[in-house]
């Protein structure tokens, strides 16, 4: 093997060890988030969801018994407050939203969700 293709073979050698590692933490990253996204969900749907609806657009029938149009949270508005507004807004409560029964990590997960739903 000369020289050159030695160089070569080296530099091909670290693009896929570089590849392989990349996948790693990709297909890692992907299996947190899809566990944080199925507990998410769970907590959403049973704590969340009668108001705010299963795609977190708002229940219509609530929307007509609260008045309220900010059941639907699947929008822009949302996904440009910060993850400190959005907790303390399920922590506490805001408006004729009362106030979460939720754990901190209930909150967390939900916020999650949340996000996953106004993409």
């Amino acid at each position: 093997m000369k020289v050159g293709e030695f160089e070569d073979f080296r530099n091909m050698k670290s693009k896929l060890v570089s590849m392989i590692a990349g996948l790693g933490i990709m297909a890692s990253s992907s299996a947190a988030a899809f566990a944080a996204d199925a507990g998410g969900k769970a907590v959403f749907e049973k704590s969340c969801a009668g108001c705010h609806g299963a795609d977190g657009k708002g229940n219509p029938a609530m929307a007509k018994v609260l008045g309220e149009k900010g059941l639907n949270i699947a929008t822009k508005d949302t996904t440009q407050k910060s993850d400190e507004q959005l907790l303390k807004v399920i922590a506490e409560g805001s408006g004729k939203m009362p106030a979460s029964k939720l754990s901190k990590d209930e909150q967390k997960q939900a916020l999650g969700y949340v996000r996953s739903l106004a993409k």
